[in-house]
């Protein structure tokens, strides 16, 4: 379910791989951005779509600004790679600006909007079919619509960033990555992205928490790493969740509840609550993190695994979860948003959507911006993104 799943000795480039498989008061808020209320929340009119044409490689929305941040790419008939970093307006979905276009081998990929709005992007250079380096520009602000400068983890040449936790309004964000270059070691560690200042790095021992089982987020209050990890198999035991220091480097794993492969995760730092989706019992998890106790919530008229959720995303606004679900149990023949509350209540169903890269190398996912109540999801194809509101 993550985007370098398929990686080998030398990560492929993601393409060759993929060709082969009411309002609040600014002062209430750290997202200050005085916005209108939303429209009547759904599935929304405004698309983006890629500039070029290309299929998109992540993105993001600034919840500081009005901007969000893509990455697009296609394959041309000579072999070369069409690629592109491209800014777009959020109300509009009008793309603003192509910040860099190449056509050679090379990839970007989007990791993510960082503190207050901080662009980060991965440069992937290929050779062949293999990516032989890794370099990560960064666009602060967001509104300049340029690259800045550079983000340089301590990384080797065969380490590579698994995932970055979507946290913004806060200084640091965590990172999972994992050594590629022989024992496939797992990692963890926070970083001040704006500063280009690192924590230590924490080895995940337990073989449990690797790139293709684990996944993470970030709790910025207590400045941890929260990972669920499950091997996925059927009638197996349920995921096992972490709990990682990234300042004292200790590692806490407790029983979690579900079955099969963690899809997605999101943490509430305020209230200590994690919540994640598994895939074969096709429900959410809620967590209570310092007591180390869960339960689950079948999605709502879920009957099969088809019907399991994807990402999750928060929103520390006003407090609710956001379940992506490709395969809609609540509107038949479409995707959708389900939105709960931090008691597990299921708040509203928001349909309409096609997830048009559920189970590509490149997994769907939410962006919110809680200021106004609006956010971007991926679809009603690969080259586009459509719009929300809640």
């Amino acid at each position: 379910m993550n985007a370098h799943l398929l990686s080998v000795s030398v990560r492929p480039a993601r393409l060759t791989l993929l060709a082969a498989v009411a309002s609040l008061a600014m002062a209430a808020t750290p997202f200050a951005l005085a916005q209108d209320e939303p429209a009547t929340p759904g599935a929304g009119t405004v698309t983006v779509h890629s500039a070029l044409g290309g299929q998109i490689f992540g993105f993001d929305i600034d919840q500081n600004g009005t901007e969000g941040l893509l990455t697009e790419a296609q394959t041309l008939s000579n072999g070369d790679t069409l690629n592109a970093v491209e800014t777009f307006d959020q109300k509009t979905g009008k793309i603003l600006k192509v910040v860099t276009q190449t056509q050679t081998k090379d990839e970007d990929v989007t990791l993510g909007i960082t503190n207050k709005s901080v662009g980060l992007v991965e440069h992937d250079h290929v050779q062949g079919i293999f990516v032989v380096k890794r370099s990560y520009r960064v666009l602060d602000p967001l509104s300049g619509n340029k690259f800045t400068g550079t983000w340089t983890p301590p990384l080797t040449k065969t380490d590579i960033i698994q995932q970055v936790s979507r946290n913004q309004g806060v200084p640091n964000v965590g990172v999972f990555a994992f050594e590629n270059g022989g024992n496939f070691q797992s990692f963890v560690f926070s970083s001040e992205v704006a500063k280009n200042t690192f924590g230590p790095f924490v080895i995940l021992t337990d073989p449990l928490f690797a790139f293709n089982t684990a996944i993470m987020a970030y709790d910025s209050k207590t400045n941890q790493a929260v990972l669920g990890a499950s091997t996925g198999a059927v009638g197996g035991p349920p995921p096992t969740m972490a709990i990682v220091d990234l300042t004292a480097g200790s590692m806490l794993e407790f029983g979690g509840t579900g079955q099969g492969f963690v899809n997605g995760i999101a943490v509430d730092s305020e209230d200590g609550i994690a919540v994640t989706t598994t895939e074969l019992d096709f429900t959410v998890e809620f967590y209570d993190l310092a007591a180390q106790t869960a339960f689950s919530v079948v999605l709502p008229h879920a009957v099969n695994q088809l019907q399991s959720g994807a990402d999750v995303e928060f929103d520390p606004l006003h407090r609710l979860f956001f379940i992506a679900q490709p395969v809609s149990s609540t509107a038949a023949g479409t995707s959708s948003i389900q939105v709960y509350d931090t008691k597990g209540n299921l708040v509203e169903s928001i349909n309409g959507f096609n997830f048009s890269n559920a189970s590509s190398v490149i997994p769907v996912h939410i962006a919110l911006n809680p200021s106004n109540r609006s956010g971007y999801v991926d679809g009603p194809d690969a080259t586009q993104i459509q719009s929300f509101t809640y």
